[in-house]
């Protein structure tokens, strides 16, 4: 277990920000989990748990206390039939490599899930979601750390309480109780995706003339995608979506249809709005507010080109909400989380 003091939060998040964090644990084996929470205790202290820092914003005055790195790694298979595998990852490990081990072993469930920043651990916490397929739908369990009881629990997917971008462990009274050690997923061991796909990845197969549906070929089409559309963290600082989509009562579906916006409809019936489209259909692609732009390729990702304080973060979201709010009607809802 490595511990650091006095580090900047900047350092730690994609979108560097954020002032210093008073320590950082870093935790490489399971023995570690209790004693870095032991540490905390006996300081006083509160903890944070993150992993490569994808998704959480970081703020001007820091973090007076115990920031958790999650580190675990290691993948297995667990069983393995005609069927389908069942793989258990380690919660340190980096989402994406974890997808491409998958993948390249022609086993399908995660390969429209390719090239999300973050870790394994932190796939479950946000129900990670592209191009109609979540983790949802794979998820068998995960191992946790149960800060409350000071214990290795297993938590079986229907106790996560999964919804959009929403989980037990990031939503609701046990917000934040559990540190998840491994994640075990149920994938099919032949490819199972067919055509018609979600919108941008349909047109991008019928563009590329592509008819080989193979979990390869598909991670290789969804990779291509997002890298002309999203920025690497590692060279343009950002969070990912920005803003999470809007989901939407019928009634509400067809009074937005009826004022000419775009609705779409998942593949389990609820309807949605895409915010990056609101964003984008109000005028806000390719604009700087406070040292943030709007990215001109995908609406929802906010760029921090020049932006050195949380400060102005605030002021660029709170100006591109009330453009959209004033336009539309609708509240964009933040989606990265601030430590705090």
């Amino acid at each position: 277990m490595n511990i650091r003091e006095n580090v900047p939060i900047s350092e730690l998040t994609t979108m560097r920000l954020g002032g210093k964090a008073k320590y950082v644990v870093e935790i490489t084996e399971l023995s570690d989990v209790p004693e870095a929470y032991k540490f905390a205790r006996e300081k006083n202290l509160p903890t944070w748990i993150m992993g490569d820092g994808a998704n959480t914003i970081g703020r001007d005055e820091g973090f007076d206390g115990v920031i958790i790195l999650n580190r675990l790694r290691g993948i297995e298979i667990l069983s393995q039939t005609a069927d389908e595998v069942v793989v258990r990852a380690m919660a340190g490990e980096n989402w994406d490599d974890f997808v491409e081990f998958c993948v390249s072993r022609g086993f399908s469930g995660i390969e429209l899930l390719s090239k999300i920043p973050g870790t394994v651990g932190a796939a479950p916490v946000q129900n990670i979601g592209a191009y109609g397929q979540d983790i949802a739908h794979v998820i068998e369990s995960v191992e946790a750390y149960d800060t409350k009881s000071g214990e290795l629990v297993v938590i079986g997917k229907e106790d996560m309480n999964m919804d959009y971008r929403s989980t037990i462990f990031n939503n609701g009274p046990d917000a934040g109780r559990y540190l998840i050690v491994a994640v075990t997923l149920v994938l099919e061991n032949e490819a199972t995706l067919t055509p018609p796909f979600y919108t941008s990845l349909q047109k991008y197969v019928e563009e590329h003339n592509i008819t080989d549906f193979t979990p390869a070929a598909i991670r290789e089409a969804v990779s291509a995608i997002r890298a002309a559309k999203l920025p690497d963290p590692a060279v343009e600082a950002s969070a990912g979506s920005f803003f999470k989509n809007i989901y939407l009562s019928d009634e509400e579906a067809a009074d937005a249809e009826a004022r000419g916006i775009k609705v779409w409809t998942k593949s389990d019936g609820r309807k949605m709005i895409n915010s990056g489209y609101l964003i984008q259909e109000a005028g806000l692609s390719g604009r700087e507010f406070h040292g943030f732009k709007v990215s001109d390729k995908a609406a929802l990702i906010l760029i921090n080109e020049s932006a050195s304080s949380y400060a102005d973060l605030d002021a660029a979201r709170e100006e591109i909400r009330k453009v959209v709010f004033d336009k539309y009607g609708f509240n964009l809802e933040q989606e990265p989380v601030e430590l705090k």
